[in-house]
């Protein structure tokens, strides 16, 4: 399972199996861009690391923290930009997306919604028993995203799977 916190800065995305209290991080990482670049030619540049991720490592469903409103409209608009590739590369591969918000993946986390986020970075090491925490906190919001998905989204992730199935055999049958 991918699991994305999306933003055109820093995107953090983590790749975590198992089921229950057995998850295994598989990779984390963060794709950056520069701010003194062109806001379409960061977004393909996140596209593209996207898609090598999902070609890299074959996700069942991809995980996305749920976009918030914020004082800071700009910053809003263009982390809902990035999530917004997620979701169609999700979609464009049949793969369900299940969205989360920072507060659930907190309290699935630490047991508290309002966690800041060296808790959280705390609690991800340790669930997930890695030798050093995650950094930057971008990568470690990844991984408590993909956590709160395996623990509390398996139902949901379930029922997406099917729609996305059923979705996909209606585009088939339809035709271009």
């Amino acid at each position: 399972m991918l699991a994305v916190d999306p933003g055109l800065t820093r995107c953090g995305l983590g790749v975590v199996e198992g089921e229950a209290r057995a998850l295994r991080m598989v990779a984390v990482g963060v794709v950056r861009t520069s701010s003194d670049r062109d806001t379409g030619d960061r977004l393909a540049y996140v596209q593209d690391e996207l898609d090598a991720w999902l070609d890299r490592f074959d996700p069942d469903a991809i995980a996305l923290e749920r976009v918030y409103a914020a004082d800071h409209v700009p910053t809003v608009m263009t982390t809902a930009q990035v999530s917004g590739l997620v979701l169609l590369a999700g979609a464009r591969r049949g793969l369900p997306v299940a969205l989360h918000t920072p507060t659930e993946v907190k309290a699935a986390v630490t047991g508290s919604g309002r966690a800041d986020k060296s808790q959280v970075t705390s609690m991800v090491t340790r669930i997930l028993s890695l030798p050093e925490a995650p950094t930057p906190a971008d990568a470690a919001d990844a991984l408590a995203l993909a956590i709160c998905h395996q623990w509390r989204g398996a139902g949901s992730a379930r029922r997406e799977l099917a729609a996305a199935s059923e979705r996909a055999r209606l585009r088939a049958v339809a035709g271009p």
